[in-house]
């Protein structure tokens, strides 16, 4: 099936009527409530309900593609087999970086029902290359005269999965870097990472790269930011244990703060109260217009 009629059918299938928002409003894994997570038809619905940043992870196949993944390995929460079989609960052994892409696209990851995101829409869709995902984005608010979404990009790895599930943070890095100097414009996106490794990496390496903290919690984040050896430009904790008063004092350093995963409008309100910079959320369409 070609783009242009991927991309009319979803048009027709997602599409409502923008709102504008003055705060980051940024689509966890594209809009993972409403569509199957890290998809294209994912990140389309998400801009059509007028997000400003497009968040997603990456992994990385054994002949070198990029593509859009939050596991190193297909997940059983998610993923059907080729041969449209469940896959184990705890079986990790389909390790996307030890697959050329061929074979990762013969899994299906968006027919299988999630408990916990009930009213996702349907369908059989696979993994995409990075590369292909932003180009049928850019493409699609170009056609729709949408404004450029930016793109929060989390290079997802840990030690243990160094050279097993996913290349070191070095070349990961590079990689992602490379590809991303060749699609957009540096300003359009930002890194960010659990693993300290990887922004201390690109903070050395590649200064002119935003970055973007990500944690568990908000409990003691002048700790965290020793531990990470820099200040970075952003700030993204867990929001349960976020309040006013560290939100002020981690702008008043220079940095944003953007809390995930929102995904109660009633907590979305507090939040914006507090006075974070954005909110990463997988219902963009419950996100307040303000």
């Amino acid at each position: 099936m070609s783009r242009a009629i991927i991309i009319a059918f979803f048009t027709f299938l997602t599409m409502t009527v923008q709102a504008q928002f003055s705060y980051d409003l940024q689509g966890h894994r594209g809009s993972r409530g409403l569509m199957p997570e890290n998809t294209i038809p994912a990140m389309i619905k998400a801009l059509d309900l007028g997000v400003t940043t497009l968040e997603l992870d990456l992994a990385v196949t054994k002949d070198g593609e990029i593509i859009l993944s939050h596991e190193p390995y297909m997940n059983p929460a998610i993923c059907f087999t080729p041969n449209g079989e469940e896959i184990l609960p705890t079986d990790k052994s389909h390790n996307i970086y030890q697959m050329t892409y061929a074979e990762v696209i013969q899994f299906d990851c968006g027919t299988k029902f999630h408990a916990g995101f009930p009213k996702q829409v349907k369908f059989f869709a696979t993994k995409p290359k990075l590369s292909d995902m932003i180009d049928v984005v850019e493409k699609y608010v170009t056609d729709m005269g949408l404004p450029l979404p930016n793109y929060n990009i989390e290079i997802k790895c840990m030690p243990e999965g160094d050279g097993v599930y996913h290349p070191n943070p070095e070349d990961f890095s590079e990689m992602v870097i490379a590809l991303l100097s060749k699609k957009l414009k540096p300003e359009r996106f930002n890194i960010q990472s659990f693993d300290f490794r990887v922004l201390q990496y690109i903070h050395q390496h590649h200064p002119g790269i935003t970055l973007a903290m990500l944690v568990e919690n908000a409990v003691n984040p002048e700790e965290q930011l020793r531990v990470l050896g820099f200040q970075p430009q952003i700030y993204s904790p867990f929001f349960p244990a976020l309040n006013k008063e560290t939100v002020q004092k981690l702008q008043q350093k220079g940095m944003k703060v953007i809390p995930w995963t929102v995904n109660n409008k009633e907590q979305m309100e507090k939040l914006l109260d507090m006075g974070v910079d954005g909110i990463i959320t997988d219902y963009p369409n419950l996100a307040p217009v303000r």
